[in-house]
Protein backbone atom coordinates (compact mmCIF):
# COMPACT_ATOMS: atom_id res chain seq x y z
CA UNK A 1 0.00 0.00 0.00
CA UNK A 2 2.93 2.36 -0.67
CA UNK A 3 0.62 4.69 -2.64
CA UNK A 4 -2.06 4.58 0.02
CA UNK A 5 -0.40 6.09 3.07
CA UNK A 6 -0.98 9.53 4.52
CA UNK A 7 1.36 12.51 4.25
CA UNK A 8 1.07 12.56 0.44
CA UNK A 9 1.22 16.35 0.23
CA UNK A 10 3.69 16.02 -2.66
CA UNK A 11 0.70 15.23 -4.89
CA UNK A 12 -0.76 18.72 -4.52
CA UNK A 13 0.36 21.91 -6.25
CA UNK A 14 -1.08 24.15 -3.54
CA UNK A 15 1.01 24.38 -0.35
CA UNK A 16 -0.41 22.32 2.51
CA UNK A 17 -0.59 24.57 5.56
CA UNK A 18 -2.01 22.02 8.03
CA UNK A 19 -1.39 18.29 7.67
CA UNK A 20 -3.91 16.02 9.39
CA UNK A 21 -3.16 13.04 7.15
CA UNK A 22 -0.31 11.35 8.99
CA UNK A 23 -0.40 10.31 12.63
CA UNK A 24 2.05 13.05 13.57
CA UNK A 25 0.93 16.12 15.46
CA UNK A 26 2.20 19.69 15.67
CA UNK A 27 1.89 19.43 19.44
CA UNK A 28 5.48 18.13 19.18
CA UNK A 29 8.30 20.54 18.34
CA UNK A 30 11.53 18.73 17.38
CA UNK A 31 13.56 21.95 17.04
CA UNK A 32 16.05 20.93 19.76
CA UNK A 33 16.75 17.63 18.01
CA UNK A 34 17.18 19.33 14.63
CA UNK A 35 19.57 21.89 16.08
CA UNK A 36 21.67 19.23 17.79
CA UNK A 37 21.85 17.12 14.62
CA UNK A 38 22.73 20.11 12.45
CA UNK A 39 25.80 20.76 14.57
CA UNK A 40 26.94 17.13 14.23
CA UNK A 41 26.02 16.38 10.63
CA UNK A 42 29.64 15.91 9.56
CA UNK A 43 30.09 13.27 12.28
CA UNK A 44 26.89 11.54 11.18
CA UNK A 45 27.57 11.28 7.44
CA UNK A 46 31.37 11.16 7.10
CA UNK A 47 31.87 7.68 8.56
CA UNK A 48 30.04 4.38 8.35
CA UNK A 49 27.57 3.68 11.15
CA UNK A 50 27.82 0.43 13.11
CA UNK A 51 26.93 -2.50 10.82
CA UNK A 52 24.56 -3.64 13.56
CA UNK A 53 23.38 -0.90 15.93
CA UNK A 54 24.66 -2.50 19.12
CA UNK A 55 25.44 0.72 20.97
CA UNK A 56 21.95 2.14 20.55
CA UNK A 57 20.43 -1.24 21.41
CA UNK A 58 22.36 -1.21 24.67
CA UNK A 59 21.13 2.32 25.45
CA UNK A 60 17.51 1.35 24.70
CA UNK A 61 17.87 -1.75 26.87
CA UNK A 62 19.20 0.26 29.80
CA UNK A 63 16.37 2.78 29.52
CA UNK A 64 13.79 -0.04 29.32
CA UNK A 65 15.22 -2.13 32.17
CA UNK A 66 16.02 -5.13 29.96
CA UNK A 67 19.08 -6.74 28.35
CA UNK A 68 20.68 -5.60 25.05
CA UNK A 69 19.97 -8.95 23.39
CA UNK A 70 16.27 -8.30 24.07
CA UNK A 71 16.35 -5.21 21.82
CA UNK A 72 16.65 -5.00 18.03
CA UNK A 73 16.95 -1.48 16.56
CA UNK A 74 15.55 -1.13 13.03
CA UNK A 75 15.08 1.44 10.29
CA UNK A 76 11.63 2.38 11.51
CA UNK A 77 8.93 -0.04 12.62
CA UNK A 78 8.36 -0.94 8.97
CA UNK A 79 11.74 -2.63 8.64
CA UNK A 80 10.89 -4.65 11.74
CA UNK A 81 7.61 -5.74 10.16
CA UNK A 82 9.27 -6.99 6.99
CA UNK A 83 12.11 -8.65 8.90
CA UNK A 84 9.61 -10.56 10.99
CA UNK A 85 7.63 -11.68 7.98
CA UNK A 86 10.84 -12.83 6.28
CA UNK A 87 12.17 -14.59 9.38
CA UNK A 88 9.00 -16.66 9.72
CA UNK A 89 8.27 -17.06 6.02
CA UNK A 90 5.50 -19.38 4.92
CA UNK A 91 3.49 -19.63 8.14
CA UNK A 92 -0.19 -18.91 8.67
CA UNK A 93 -0.68 -15.37 10.02
CA UNK A 94 -3.72 -13.48 11.27
CA UNK A 95 -4.05 -9.69 11.16
CA UNK A 96 -6.51 -7.82 13.38
CA UNK A 97 -8.36 -5.47 11.00
CA UNK A 98 -8.82 -2.70 10.04
CA UNK A 99 -5.19 -1.75 10.48
CA UNK A 100 -1.88 -0.76 8.90
CA UNK A 101 -1.62 -2.63 5.60
CA UNK A 102 2.09 -3.39 5.83
CA UNK A 103 1.53 -6.34 8.17
CA UNK A 104 -0.45 -8.24 5.55
CA UNK A 105 1.67 -6.93 2.66
CA UNK A 106 4.90 -8.07 4.29
CA UNK A 107 3.43 -11.46 5.11
CA UNK A 108 2.19 -12.06 1.57
CA UNK A 109 5.56 -11.10 0.07
CA UNK A 110 7.15 -13.79 2.21
CA UNK A 111 4.64 -16.53 1.48
CA UNK A 112 2.43 -16.37 4.56
CA UNK A 113 -1.15 -17.53 4.40
CA UNK A 114 -2.90 -14.43 5.71
CA UNK A 115 -6.33 -14.33 7.31
CA UNK A 116 -8.18 -11.33 8.74
CA UNK A 117 -9.72 -11.10 12.20
CA UNK A 118 -12.16 -8.36 13.17
CA UNK A 119 -12.29 -9.09 16.89
CA UNK A 120 -10.31 -11.00 19.49
CA UNK A 121 -11.91 -13.74 21.58
CA UNK A 122 -12.54 -12.78 25.18
CA UNK A 123 -10.77 -15.92 26.33
CA UNK A 124 -9.66 -19.30 25.06
CA UNK A 125 -7.46 -20.49 22.27
CA UNK A 126 -7.04 -19.15 18.79
CA UNK A 127 -6.88 -21.53 15.80
CA UNK A 128 -4.27 -24.26 16.20
CA UNK A 129 -2.80 -23.67 12.74
CA UNK A 130 -2.00 -19.99 13.39
CA UNK A 131 1.65 -19.18 13.99
CA UNK A 132 1.59 -15.36 14.08
CA UNK A 133 -0.95 -12.74 15.14
CA UNK A 134 -0.34 -9.12 14.14
CA UNK A 135 -2.07 -6.20 15.82
CA UNK A 136 -1.51 -2.48 16.29
CA UNK A 137 -2.08 -1.10 19.79
CA UNK A 138 -3.12 1.76 19.85
CA UNK A 139 -4.56 0.81 16.50
CA UNK A 140 -4.07 2.66 13.25
CA UNK A 141 -6.54 3.91 11.94
CA UNK A 142 -9.10 3.64 14.77
CA UNK A 143 -6.98 4.96 17.63
CA UNK A 144 -8.44 2.31 19.93
CA UNK A 145 -6.49 0.29 22.51
CA UNK A 146 -6.93 -3.45 23.13
CA UNK A 147 -7.19 -4.25 26.83
CA UNK A 148 -3.79 -5.20 28.26
CA UNK A 149 -5.15 -8.02 30.42
CA UNK A 150 -6.87 -9.56 27.40
CA UNK A 151 -3.59 -9.60 25.47
CA UNK A 152 -1.78 -11.21 28.39
CA UNK A 153 -4.44 -13.93 28.67
CA UNK A 154 -4.43 -14.64 24.95
CA UNK A 155 -0.64 -14.88 24.82
CA UNK A 156 -0.63 -17.26 27.78
CA UNK A 157 -3.43 -19.40 26.35
CA UNK A 158 -1.87 -19.59 22.88
CA UNK A 159 1.82 -20.41 23.27
CA UNK A 160 1.90 -21.72 19.68
CA UNK A 161 1.31 -18.19 18.32
CA UNK A 162 3.85 -15.37 18.12
CA UNK A 163 2.02 -12.16 19.06
CA UNK A 164 3.47 -9.19 17.16
CA UNK A 165 2.11 -6.10 18.91
CA UNK A 166 2.92 -2.81 17.20
CA UNK A 167 3.04 -0.13 19.90
CA UNK A 168 4.29 2.65 17.63
CA UNK A 169 1.73 5.01 19.17
CA UNK A 170 2.36 4.01 22.79
CA UNK A 171 3.41 7.55 23.73
CA UNK A 172 0.04 8.96 22.63
CA UNK A 173 -2.36 7.20 25.01
CA UNK A 174 -3.04 7.06 28.73
CA UNK A 175 -4.41 3.51 28.49
CA UNK A 176 -2.22 0.76 30.04
CA UNK A 177 -0.05 -1.09 27.53
CA UNK A 178 2.50 -3.89 27.71
CA UNK A 179 5.94 -2.79 28.90
CA UNK A 180 9.15 -4.14 27.42
CA UNK A 181 9.97 -5.74 30.78
CA UNK A 182 6.74 -7.75 30.55
CA UNK A 183 7.20 -8.73 26.92
CA UNK A 184 10.67 -10.20 27.41
CA UNK A 185 9.29 -12.60 30.03
CA UNK A 186 7.00 -14.18 27.44
CA UNK A 187 8.53 -16.33 24.68
CA UNK A 188 5.74 -15.57 22.21
CA UNK A 189 5.36 -11.76 22.41
CA UNK A 190 7.27 -9.12 20.47
CA UNK A 191 6.65 -5.39 20.82
CA UNK A 192 7.33 -2.89 18.03
CA UNK A 193 8.29 0.64 19.07
CA UNK A 194 8.76 3.79 17.01
CA UNK A 195 10.83 6.88 17.74
CA UNK A 196 9.51 8.38 14.50
CA UNK A 197 6.10 9.15 15.98
CA UNK A 198 6.98 10.39 19.46
CA UNK A 199 9.71 12.75 18.25
CA UNK A 200 8.08 13.81 14.95
CA UNK A 201 10.99 12.70 12.76
CA UNK A 202 9.50 10.38 10.11
CA UNK A 203 12.28 11.07 7.62
CA UNK A 204 14.94 9.56 9.88
CA UNK A 205 13.33 6.08 10.13
CA UNK A 206 14.13 4.74 13.59
CA UNK A 207 12.37 2.09 15.63
CA UNK A 208 13.08 -1.04 17.61
CA UNK A 209 11.73 -4.39 18.75
CA UNK A 210 11.70 -5.74 22.29
CA UNK A 211 11.08 -9.34 23.23
CA UNK A 212 12.49 -12.78 23.80
CA UNK A 213 16.25 -12.89 23.07
CA UNK A 214 16.12 -16.15 21.11
CA UNK A 215 13.38 -14.83 18.80
CA UNK A 216 15.34 -11.64 18.18
CA UNK A 217 18.51 -13.65 17.52
CA UNK A 218 16.64 -15.49 14.77
CA UNK A 219 15.46 -12.15 13.40
CA UNK A 220 18.98 -10.73 13.30
CA UNK A 221 20.14 -13.54 11.00
CA UNK A 222 17.99 -11.96 8.27
CA UNK A 223 18.93 -8.31 8.87
CA UNK A 224 21.20 -6.64 6.33
CA UNK A 225 24.17 -4.68 7.68
CA UNK A 226 24.01 -0.89 7.94
CA UNK A 227 20.23 -0.83 7.65
CA UNK A 228 20.02 2.03 10.16
CA UNK A 229 21.75 5.18 8.95
CA UNK A 230 24.20 7.28 10.95
CA UNK A 231 21.94 10.32 11.31
CA UNK A 232 19.14 8.19 12.75
CA UNK A 233 21.52 6.47 15.18
CA UNK A 234 22.90 9.81 16.34
CA UNK A 235 19.36 11.09 16.87
CA UNK A 236 18.50 8.00 18.90
CA UNK A 237 21.54 8.50 21.14
CA UNK A 238 20.59 12.13 21.75
CA UNK A 239 16.94 11.37 22.55
CA UNK A 240 17.80 8.61 25.00
CA UNK A 241 20.29 10.89 26.76
CA UNK A 242 17.93 13.89 26.73
CA UNK A 243 14.35 12.51 26.87
CA UNK A 244 12.90 15.92 27.76
CA UNK A 245 14.58 17.77 24.88
CA UNK A 246 11.45 17.30 22.77
CA UNK A 247 8.59 17.78 25.25
CA UNK A 248 5.04 16.62 24.57
CA UNK A 249 1.93 17.58 26.54
CA UNK A 250 -0.06 14.36 26.11
CA UNK A 251 -2.96 15.30 28.45
CA UNK A 252 -3.32 18.63 26.66
CA UNK A 253 -3.26 16.97 23.25
CA UNK A 254 -5.90 14.43 24.28
CA UNK A 255 -8.08 17.21 25.68
CA UNK A 256 -7.85 18.97 22.32
CA UNK A 257 -8.65 15.65 20.60
CA UNK A 258 -11.89 15.41 22.60
CA UNK A 259 -12.74 19.01 21.67
CA UNK A 260 -12.10 18.30 17.98
CA UNK A 261 -14.33 15.22 18.14
CA UNK A 262 -17.09 17.33 19.67
CA UNK A 263 -16.76 19.99 16.96
CA UNK A 264 -16.95 17.36 14.21
CA UNK A 265 -20.03 15.77 15.74
CA UNK A 266 -21.70 19.17 16.04
CA UNK A 267 -21.02 19.78 12.35
CA UNK A 268 -23.24 16.80 11.49
CA UNK A 269 -23.03 14.53 8.48
CA UNK A 270 -20.33 12.36 10.07
CA UNK A 271 -19.86 9.51 12.50
CA UNK A 272 -16.78 10.11 14.63
CA UNK A 273 -15.29 6.99 16.20
CA UNK A 274 -14.21 7.04 19.81
CA UNK A 275 -10.44 7.02 20.18
CA UNK A 276 -7.88 6.37 22.92
CA UNK A 277 -5.20 8.49 21.30
CA UNK A 278 -4.66 11.66 19.23
CA UNK A 279 -6.00 10.45 15.89
CA UNK A 280 -9.45 9.27 14.94
CA UNK A 281 -11.49 7.57 12.26
CA UNK A 282 -14.47 9.40 10.74
CA UNK A 283 -17.21 8.13 8.42
CA UNK A 284 -19.13 10.42 6.10
CA UNK A 285 -22.89 9.89 5.93
CA UNK A 286 -22.85 11.24 2.38
CA UNK A 287 -20.16 11.70 -0.24
CA UNK A 288 -16.73 10.14 -0.59
CA UNK A 289 -13.66 10.72 1.50
CA UNK A 290 -11.54 11.11 -1.65
CA UNK A 291 -13.70 14.03 -2.81
CA UNK A 292 -13.53 15.69 0.60
CA UNK A 293 -9.76 15.19 0.67
CA UNK A 294 -9.25 16.86 -2.73
CA UNK A 295 -11.54 19.75 -1.80
CA UNK A 296 -9.74 20.41 1.47
CA UNK A 297 -6.30 20.22 -0.15
CA UNK A 298 -7.04 22.36 -3.22
CA UNK A 299 -9.32 24.95 -1.62
CA UNK A 300 -8.03 25.23 1.93
CA UNK A 301 -4.50 23.80 2.02
CA UNK A 302 -5.58 21.12 4.50
CA UNK A 303 -4.70 17.44 4.10
CA UNK A 304 -6.62 14.48 5.53
CA UNK A 305 -6.10 10.72 5.10
CA UNK A 306 -8.53 8.93 2.79
CA UNK A 307 -8.97 5.69 4.75
CA UNK A 308 -10.92 3.75 2.13
CA UNK A 309 -8.01 1.42 1.38
CA UNK A 310 -7.87 -0.03 4.89
CA UNK A 311 -9.30 -3.54 4.78
CA UNK A 312 -12.85 -3.53 6.11
CA UNK A 313 -13.46 0.17 5.39
CA UNK A 314 -15.14 1.78 2.38
CA UNK A 315 -15.02 5.03 0.43
CA UNK A 316 -16.75 7.03 3.19
CA UNK A 317 -13.95 6.79 5.77
CA UNK A 318 -11.16 9.24 6.52
CA UNK A 319 -8.64 9.62 9.34
CA UNK A 320 -7.32 12.77 10.95
CA UNK A 321 -4.68 13.51 13.56
CA UNK A 322 -5.28 16.25 16.12
CA UNK A 323 -3.29 19.44 15.56
CA UNK A 324 -3.30 22.73 17.44
CA UNK A 325 -6.68 24.38 18.11
CA UNK A 326 -6.47 26.99 15.34
CA UNK A 327 -5.79 24.37 12.66
CA UNK A 328 -8.49 22.07 14.02
CA UNK A 329 -11.06 24.86 13.82
CA UNK A 330 -10.00 25.62 10.23
CA UNK A 331 -10.58 21.98 9.37
CA UNK A 332 -14.06 21.82 10.88
CA UNK A 333 -15.07 25.09 9.17
CA UNK A 334 -13.84 23.80 5.80
CA UNK A 335 -15.69 20.49 6.21
CA UNK A 336 -18.89 22.40 7.00
CA UNK A 337 -18.43 24.38 3.79
CA UNK A 338 -17.98 21.15 1.82
CA UNK A 339 -21.23 19.77 3.21
CA UNK A 340 -23.02 22.96 2.14
CA UNK A 341 -21.79 22.40 -1.43
CA UNK A 342 -22.87 18.76 -1.61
Amino acid sequence: MIEGHGDDLYKYNRPITANFSSNLTNWIDPTALKTWLRERMDEAISTYPEPQPYTLEARVAKASGIQPEQVCVTSGATEAIYLLAQSFAGVRSAVLQPTFSEYADACRIHGHQVISLYHLPGNGRLPEDLRMLWLCNPNNPTGQVVDKDLLLRLAADNPHILFVIDQSYEDFTLKPLLAAREAVEMPNVLLLHSLTKRYAMPGLRLGYLTGNASVLYHLRTHRMPWSVNGVALLAGMFLLAHPQAVPFDLPGCLTETARLQSLLRQAGGMEVWDTDTHFMLVRLRMGKASALKDYLAHKHGLLIRDASNFEGLDSTYFRISTQRAEDNERLVTAIRQWFEME
